[in-house]
């Protein structure tokens, strides 16, 4: 086992070059509580509405095409925004770019239940999605750069909360805003009282950096022509495509080729400049390059098992959002007190965090594996005990990866990781989406297949409809079975891969003086 006797650079002190940092104290928790606050928001934004979709179409008039595009394009945008943010962010001040960010993201939401007609909507939505995608890495930068070695763990604990409380608690949202309270435009105003919360805690508690617009000089023109844009193209074509028949569609060949070429073009440029967006040289690191296949694949776990509980309450039994709502509640509310105590576990020297995230890894594949035995009869109760394992389970594994993906970076090297990290982040939650759409339609149909054969030859097509009907809610039920064993599959396997990190002591904190 390869160790290392040192304290990880990246949790000693600040980036070289940076201004000297501000003291820790009231005023610097309330600007990077504001930055928080902001990263929350950005996410709700996207997966509220996602979930407000359908009322959305219902108030505006529009089909089923249009509103699926409506939240392409957000999603596509938020993408590409996020492998740039970071280097913007050091240009032109941490402080000033983040109120701008949060700024226009306002003005957009106030905006967009206003808007005179669909192609303004469609605008409106990306650009916002632009300036979320922007902020959510800002959180992770402001974490490593801004926060004591005593509590920088903890900073890493509340970006986790980006990806296990804020997707779980949109459902209570969404139902909020459209069932209880009936007004759709709701799922887009929603962020204005958080919005202009973070405003005013990151203008009062940060510090203003110089901004350093000499940088501009040595920018990566190319790999910010073709980065952004091929990250964008691919990403439409990813959630267009099972809805355009993928490559069957000229325009979703167009988009997955083009966004294929252009995104490797961005991957050479900036492999050779030398001020890139994302440092790609991270990933000969083991700790990088190991650790990101594992947490994207985890990612895709986490999605599933956010996702397959709602598909089956939704598709079996009709319920509406604020039916499911506690489903999501059961696993996002906890987070508020688990991951302080996971930040605070890895503060100890007797623990190893591979070990931690291992544990959660197999947490999390328990509660994949009962899930597989869901039935057609199940209800929001049946659900609490596999959700409580992934309640359990995905604070142990996403904190752990984090401090070994961070405390292999140099200080100076935080924002590139910042990038790296909320890119591949970006990324697996849409191929998730993907494959769990893609799985439940196809093993969907292989299990209706065997259904009506297996009927067609024991003669039961009598009531041809009814036995449609029940054949359906049956192979809708079998595909998130299958689904769900997939994941605890992919959670088992990630076990090995995690025990095969580099380990990392625990960070070193301040001796107490005696006077």
């Amino acid at each position: 086992m390869t160790t290392i006797t040192h304290a990880p650079p990246s949790l000693d002190g600040p980036p070289v070059g940076a201004p000297p940092p501000a003291p820790f104290g009231l005023k610097l928790a309330t600007g990077l509580t504001g930055v928080l606050i902001a990263a929350m928001m950005s996410g709700l934004n996207n997966r509220v509405g996602a979930l407000g979709l359908t009322d959305v179409q219902g108030a505006l008039g529009l089909g089923a095409d249009a509103g699926h595009l409506l939240g392409t394009v957000y999603t596509a945008a938020e993408l590409a925004a996020m492998p740039i943010a970071a280097w913007f962010a050091v240009t032109l001040s941490f402080r000033r770019f983040h109120l701008g960010l949060v700024a226009g993201f306002l003005a957009l939401g106030m905006l967009l239940p206003l808007a005179p007609d669909y192609g303004s909507l469609l605008t409106l939505r990306a650009l916002q999605g632009l300036l979320g995608g922007a902020m959510i890495p800002l959180l992770m930068t402001a974490a490593l750069r801004f926060l004591p070695p005593s509590i920088k763990l903890h900073g890493l604990g509340l970006y986790s909360l980006t990806a296990t409380f804020a997707p779980n608690l949109a459902t209570w949202l969404a139902s909020a805003w459209v069932d209880d309270l009936g007004d759709w435009r709701l799922v887009y105003w929603q962020i204005i009282p958080a919005g202009l919360l973070a405003l005013w805690a990151v203008w009062w508690g940060l510090p203003q950096d110089p901004v350093r617009t000499e940088r501009f000089r040595e920018i990566d023109w190319l790999g910010f022509a073709t980065g952004p844009l091929g990250l964008a193209l691919l990403a439409i074509g990813l959630l267009e495509g099972e809805r355009l028949d993928w490559l069957h569609s000229p325009a979703i060949a167009a988009a997955l080729i083009s966004g294929a070429a252009l995104f490797a073009t961005f991957l050479i440029s900036e492999w050779f400049h030398h001020l890139p967006f994302i440092k790609l040289q991270l990933l000969e690191r083991r700790n990088f390059w190991l650790a990101f296949i594992v947490f994207m694949s985890i990612l895709i776990v986490l999605l599933a098992s956010s996702a397959l509980p709602a598909d089956q309450l939704v598709h079996v039994q009709g319920f509406r959002p604020r039916e499911i709502a506690p489903i999501g509640l059961i696993v996002s509310l906890p987070q508020l007190v688990l991951a302080p105590i996971v930040s605070a576990l890895l503060y100890k020297k007797w623990l190893d965090a591979r070990h931690l995230m291992a544990l959660g890894l197999f947490i999390v594949a328990a509660g994949c594996f009962l899930g597989s035995y869901v039935t057609s009869e199940w209800m929001v109760e049946q659900f609490w005990i596999v959700q409580a394992c992934q309640t359990i389970g995905q604070p142990l594994v996403v904190i752990p990866l984090l401090f070994l993906i961070t405390g292999v970076a140099a200080p100076m090297e935080g924002p590139f990781v910042s990038g790296l990290v909320n890119m591949l982040r970006s990324i697996a939650t849409i191929l998730g989406s993907v494959i769990i759409e893609q799985g439940l339609i196809d093993r969907g149909a292989a299990h209706l297949r065997g259904m009506t054969d297996r009927a067609g030859r024991l003669g039961g097509l009598s009531d041809a409809h009814g036995l449609l009907e029940r054949f359906e809610v049956q192979a809708t039920t079998l595909s998130i079975a299958d689904l769900y064993r997939l994941m605890a599959l992919i959670a088992v396997v990630l076990i090995l891969p995690t025990l095969c990190l580099q380990y990392l002591p625990a960070p070193s904190l301040p001796r107490q003086t005696k006077d």
